[in-house]
C-alpha cells in the first residue's frame, strides 16, 4: 500500500471533553481524572471516534485530488475504527494514512483507506478503514 499522507497531534484532554460534550458520552471517565483512574486508565480516554480530529491538521481537498477524485463527487460510504488500545489524554499519536483498495463498479469507484495511528511507542493503537466512493459524473 503506498502511503497516501501522514498527521501527528496529541490526545489532549480539553479536547476529549469536547468530544464527550458533542457525542453525548455520558461516562464520566471521558471528563473525569479521578473517575478514569478509577476505572484503570493513566488519564481520562479519548471517546471512539476521537481521532477523526486528525482531519483538522489534513488538507482533505489535496489528498482527495492525489487520488484522482473529484472532490465535488465524493462521498464517504463507510468507517470502522479498530482499536488495539484506548487513546488518552497525554498521547502523542502519528497516523500514516494507505490506499488498502481501489477499484470500480457499477460506474462508480469505490477507494479504501487504511490509516494506522502509532503512538510514542511506534506501536498501533487505532487503525481506522474508510471507504471513499466517487459518483459518477452522469
Amino acid at each position: 500500500m503506498n502511503v497516501l499522507d501522514e498527521v501527528s497531534f496529541d490526545v489532549e484532554r480539553g479536547k476529549i471533553r469536547e468530544f464527550a460534550l458533542a457525542t453525548h458520552a455520558a461516562d464520566p471517565v471521558h471528563v473525569d481524572r479521578g473517575a478514569a483512574r478509577d476505572a484503570g486508565f493513566p488519564d481520562v480516554p479519548a471517546t471512539a471516534t476521537h481521532v477523526v480530529v486528525a482531519g483538522h491538521f489534513r488538507d482533505q481537498r489535496a489528498f482527495v485530488a492525489k487520488l484522482g477524485l473529484a472532490f465535488e463527487r465524493v462521498v464517504v460510504g463507510s468507517v470502522n475504527w479498530t482499536y488495539f488500545r484506548p487513546l488518552c489524554a497525554g498521547d502523542s499519536v502519528h497516523g500514516v494514512r494507505r490506499v488498502a483498495d481501489d477499484t470500480e463498479k457499477r460506474g462508480m469507484r469505490f477507494v479504501t483507506l487504511e490509516t494506522d495511528y502509532l503512538d510514542a511507542s511506534g506501536e498501533c493503537a487505532v487503525r481506522v478503514r474508510e471507504v471513499l466512493i466517487e459518483r459518477s459524473a452522469q
